[in-house]
């Protein structure tokens, strides 16, 4: 049996990126998931439910919980932890529901 650690440190990005998060410029490590990203930082929630409001953030990190959904750069419903982060991004909250796109027209 291995007795190496099955988990190791993170190493500290070589840089830095500048994004947007509704707004506001951030600087976080180059080469991470945006939702890794935007918990750097102090920010609270990134969506709010369809349904209820309810605020949501990143949960599980491999996109199975859809809690960390966010509009990258005008597009809706993208999940921020299979994401990764790039210089530039600008990244609002996902607020309710949000049409998918179906040849460029919104359904009506």
């Amino acid at each position: 049996m291995p007795t190496e650690a099955l988990f190791r440190p993170l190493q500290r990005a070589q840089h830095d990126v500048q994004i947007e998060f509704e707004g506001a410029p951030l600087t976080v490590p180059a080469g991470v998931s945006l939702a890794a990203a935007l918990m750097t930082h102090d920010l609270g929630h990134t969506r709010e439910s369809p349904v209820s409001g309810r605020p949501g953030a990143a949960y599980c990190m491999m996109g199975v919980c859809f809690e960390c959904l966010v509009e990258v750069d005008g597009q809706a419903n993208c999940q921020a932890c299979l994401i990764q982060v790039a210089e530039g991004m600008r990244v609002r909250r996902q607020r309710g529901a949000r049409d998918l796109l179906r040849g460029g027209q919104a359904d009506e």
